[in-house]
């Protein structure tokens, strides 16, 4: 019988900065789909659907500049829409970017399967090869989807689900 399995791997610092410019992207992505939700809300009395924000954000992972990929927005889309039903609010919190301030958002980037593979050691997602302290053997596994997340005290994550 196969059971899921969460790992929970370190990624090595020296990846900081360009994880932190993507969690940006997606802190982006989050405030625009509040603004647009709040908006919508006001002033046609209607509430949009995960569906509904994907249409809004279709292409934007074609901008220029922009790392983060569509399935990434897409699971943005979808967190939002779950989380604004499940608080009964119109507005939820924006998710603040900037370091210094006392409000910022720790870093936040989901992934669906096949968004982030391991090859000789390494992560790859996003077009980055993310070194981590492989404590696991991910080898041996077969990478699902999952989140790369950032604890306070600015250490970044990766969160992968596994088939045992």
């Amino acid at each position: 019988m196969n059971t899921i399995k969460t790992l929970k791997l370190r990624i090595k610092d020296k990846h900081a900065s360009a994880l932190a410019a993507i969690a940006r992207e997606v802190n982006q992505v989050w405030n625009y789909l509040n603004e647009l939700s709040n908006r919508s809300i006001r002033e046609r009395q209607k509430w949009l659907s995960a569906y509904d924000l994907q249409k809004y954000t279709a292409g934007y992972s074609k901008c220029e500049g922009v790392k983060v990929g569509s399935a990434t927005v897409q699971l943005v889309c979808e967190e939002y829409a779950t989380r604004r039903r499940q608080f009964k609010k119109a507005r939820l919190n924006w998710r603040v970017s900037n370091q210094k301030s006392p409000k910022r958002s720790l870093g936040w980037i989901p992934f669906k399967k096949g968004g982030a593979s391991y090859r000789n050691g390494q992560v790859k997602f996003c077009g980055l090869n993310l070194g981590l302290w492989d404590s696991y053997g991910l080898s041996k596994f077969e990478l699902r989807a999952g989140s790369i997340n950032q604890d306070a005290r600015g250490r970044w994550y990766l969160n992968v689900a596994v088939e045992v």
